[in-house]
């Protein structure tokens, strides 16, 4: 394991820039090298281009707050949201966002991170911050805006049934009849009226408000 160095501790498990450093080397004629030295002992690990995070194992990095921090805005949805909040019985090991400008996969020391474009019109709706400790919040879809945006970003999805639905959600998605019964009503409404998949968002609406 790294021992990692009592000036880098402050950051602790937060991702940090590339401009956070120079301060802490500033009695360095090359702090550049100093960095590049960290990189290749693994104190620092890269997530991209001039931004960190300590190489410590005994702190990794909340994944939800990292993937806010990468690329914005954006905010956590879809499988890992689903996975999050228990709506879906497997384990995702992307972390998947949706954000309101052009799409994008980033791969680095953490895992893979996506970014799916989703309608600005409705990308607001059902936002909600969660925290992994005093110091780590993000932001990450409701249950009912995780589900809204797999049905919108799900391609081809032709389930524009209640019966259709109803065999997306429980024998595709595997979700839990009764984790349904919480859902915001007021989210998937405004789904609903967004003009997209608007078939597919009131067949999901007939199904939450089936079970409420």
């Amino acid at each position: 394991m790294n021992v990692i160095e009592p000036r880098l501790q402050q950051f602790g498990r937060i991702p940090f820039r590339h401009g956070a450093l120079l301060p802490l080397l500033k009695d360095y004629r090359r702090p550049n090298d100093k960095i590049a030295q960290w990189l290749r002992q693994g104190v620092l690990l890269p997530l991209m281009r001039g931004q960190y995070v300590l190489g410590d194992a005994a702190a990794a990095p909340c994944l939800p707050l990292v993937a806010n921090l990468l690329y914005g805005p954006s905010c956590v949805s879809l499988d890992y949201a689903l996975a999050w909040h228990g709506l879906i019985p497997e384990r995702v090991h992307e972390v998947t966002s949706v954000c309101t400008g052009r799409g994008r996969v980033i791969d680095n020391a953490l895992g893979r991170f996506s970014y799916t474009r989703l309608p600005a019109s409705v990308y607001p709706c059902g936002i909600t911050q969660a925290s992994a400790s005093a110091q780590e919040t993000f932001l990450i879809a409701s249950p009912a805006k995780a589900l809204c945006d797999k049905v919108i970003l799900t391609p081809r999805l032709r389930a524009t049934s209640r019966v259709a639905m109803q065999q997306f959600l429980f024998e595709d998605l595997r979700i839990d009849a009764e984790a349904l019964r919480h859902l915001s009503l007021d989210v998937v409404r405004t789904y609903a009226t967004c003009g997209t998949k608007t078939a597919q968002l009131r067949a999901l609406l007939q199904c939450v408000e089936a079970l409420q």
